[in-house]
């Protein structure tokens, strides 16, 4: 059972992140929590990276922060339909700065550049979804086809 100062302390924590991005948010990034009694589950949007089959996407996901925030990272999940190495058909996002190298020093903005990044730069060998990553590596061009095929379904919902 978590303390209720370990709570308080993370919500101290995510309300700091939450005035730094409304303060200066990531460029193409954006998050808040979806309701205002609970600092604990956030939606969040980011725009496709420029120069990528993702460019002109709009890709909308929740973050949900454990009890324990800072010192265990966010689960990260898209609700918008994604096809890539590192994200799961569920759309949970794989990716090591929110799992095995979690750090307290990650913001919330940090978290959402790197996924954006990860956008642009996927890890094939270290695949979530395999048949993406199988087409990544065997076929780059049939791969960007079905990354377009996304972000026009993300701009048409």
């Amino acid at each position: 059972m978590m303390s209720a100062s370990s709570k308080s302390a993370a919500a101290l924590r995510l309300m700091t992140d939450l005035k730094m991005i409304r303060k200066e948010p990531p460029e193409g990034c954006s998050a808040g929590p979806i309701l205002d009694d609970n600092i604990f589950a956030w939606e969040a949007t980011i725009l496709g990276p420029a120069d990528t089959p993702w460019e002109d996407g709009i890709y909308n996901m929740y973050l949900t922060f454990p009890e324990r925030y800072p010192e265990e990272g966010p689960t990260a999940r898209f609700q918008t339909e994604m096809f890539h190495p590192n994200i799961q058909e569920n759309g949970k996002v794989c990716l090591d700065i929110i799992q095995e190298n979690w750090s307290p020093v990650y913001t919330v903005n940090m978290i959402l550049m790197s996924i954006q990044s990860l956008l642009a730069d996927p890890n094939p060998n270290s695949a979530a979804n395999s048949e993406a990553a199988q087409i990544y590596h065997r076929d780059r061009n049939a791969y960007e086809k079905k990354v377009r095929e996304c972000a026009a379904k993300s701009i048409n919902l």
